[in-house]
């Protein structure tokens, strides 16, 4: 509607404007001086009336723009003005000057939301910019590393000078480990960084955790668990030694004294011979298992060198052929690119990778169209893996937390250390084991490679 009003009342200035120009040229041509002179006069202040009414309308707009430029909403134009144009433009740039202080309050109070989420946030967060630069620290942040205010990243020299390093050679995506000592504590750090781009500045955001209580946690989570396993064992071995002896025992004394010679039995003399022996079979299987926890504790740190990732697979591939039931069950293998290497202990992830497609092709023995696939490369981020997949019943959520507890198992024979070797194994390499299983349907193990 100011819009309009505007544009008419422009067009009738220069309408009028314009006749005043002819009216001048026609008094000139037949020499009415006076009049010309009139209309000149009336041309001059017709322009200067359209000049200031068009730089009326200019200012305006130049003050309400620079009014939201300063975050001053404070400016009001009159609308009870006698110009009809003026009123409507006003009340327009008044209504829109309303809405954008809207907007900019709404804006405000989700920052300062977001601000105090920051601020009370359990973890430490920092960001910087390409010159070390701090733009922002939270509270919790100063308080892991007892140093505040930060400003720049140069401060932490005073805190500790490696940890300085890391932050000025930190990477894009990069997830660092560090132990911060002080007179009081150590405190395990875990340092995560993420890129950022704002107003065209390359920003890097640092999460920065205290892990100490939770590797605590997950400390004695691992031994209860493992104590739990132990115990179950040794029980079952200990229990039926327990229980023949004291059968023995009662051959051999009643009473407080020990049973003439003359008065045993024969068959007493044969159950004696049958308990002793399966004594020492319990015993050898005791002895079985502290040698199965002596191989876990002392694996040895492996020999790297470069392998060929397809030469690997395919001696895994020979070696489960064997293996293989007529018809019943499938292996194969692929490695993509061809051309891939690991820098690796050959002889230990050989082991480790058995290991796995042994357990697939046991999952597999009484599914129907049984497969187990072994897949080695590279993910987006350029980390690489091996997959051991099968499409056997898979791993009960149940026992998913227990399966690299050493010596737990749901075989009925095997020691129950095989994942746990391999994950020992994985971590000497700098790498790690994970695995996803949806029963009946797919179950992968993936061997991940620094």
């Amino acid at each position: 509607m100011a819009s309009r009003n505007f544009y008419i009342q422009l067009i009738v200035r220069v309408v009028l404007l314009t006749l005043t120009a002819i009216a001048m040229a026609f008094s000139l041509a037949y020499k009415w001086y006076f009049t010309s002179g009139f209309c000149t006069i009336l041309m001059i202040v017709q322009v200067f009336s359209l000049i200031t009414f068009i730089n009326r309308t200019n200012r305006k707009i130049s003050y309400f723009f620079d009014a939201i430029k300063n975050e001053d909403f404070t400016l009001r134009f009159p609308e009870g003005v006698t110009i009809e144009s003026f009123k409507e433009l006003n009340k327009s740039l008044n209504r829109v000057n309303g809405l954008i202080q809207e907007v900019h309050m709404q804006l405000q109070i989700r920052e300062q939301y977001y601000q105090e989420i920051l601020k009370q946030a359990s973890i430490g967060i920092m960001t910087y910019n390409e010159k070390g630069h701090i733009l922002f620290a939270n509270p919790t942040l100063e308080q892991l590393l007892d140093y505040t205010p930060l400003n720049h990243i140069k401060q932490l020299k005073q805190v500790d000078e490696n940890l300085y390093e890391i932050f000025k050679d930190f990477r894009p995506f990069q997830r660092k480990l560090f132990q911060l000592s002080n007179e009081r504590e150590q405190t395990q750090l875990a340092l995560k960084s993420t890129p950022l781009r704002l107003d065209g500045q390359s920003l890097l955001l640092v999460v920065v955790q205290d892990i100490h209580k939770e590797l605590d946690e997950k400390e004695t989570e691992s031994w209860v668990r493992l104590i739990r396993v132990l115990t179950h064992e040794i029980m079952n071995t200990i229990t039926p030694i327990a229980s023949i002896s004291d059968s023995i025992i009662k051959y051999y004394r009643k009473g407080g004294k020990i049973t003439p010679m003359e008065e045993l039995e024969e068959s007493q003399i044969k159950n004696t011979l049958k308990g002793l022996e399966v004594i020492k079979e319990q015993g050898g299987d005791l002895m079985d298992f502290v040698q199965s926890y002596r191989s876990l504790l002392h694996v040895p740190d492996p020999n790297k060198t470069l392998v060929k990732g397809k030469d690997l697979l395919e001696k895994i591939d020979v070696l489960m052929s064997a293996r293989l039931l007529e018809g019943e069950s499938e292996f194969n293998i692929l490695c993509h690119p061809e051309d891939l290497e690991f820098y690796i202990d050959e002889k230990q992830i050989s082991q480790v990778l058995i290991n796995l497609a042994k357990n697939g092709l046991q999952s597999v023995e009484s599914t129907s169209g049984g497969k187990v696939q072994m897949v080695a490369g590279v993910d987006e981020n350029g980390s690489k893996y091996i997959d051991i997949k099968d499409n056997g019943p898979g791993i009960s959520p149940e026992v998913m937390d227990e399966i690299f507890v050493p010596f737990f198992t749901t075989k009925s024979e095997g020691t129950g250390i095989g994942l746990s070797l391999s994950k020992r194994v994985m971590q000497l390499h700098g790498g790690g084991i994970q695995v996803r299983s949806v029963p009946n349907v797919e179950t992968v193990f993936r061997l991940t490679f620094a």
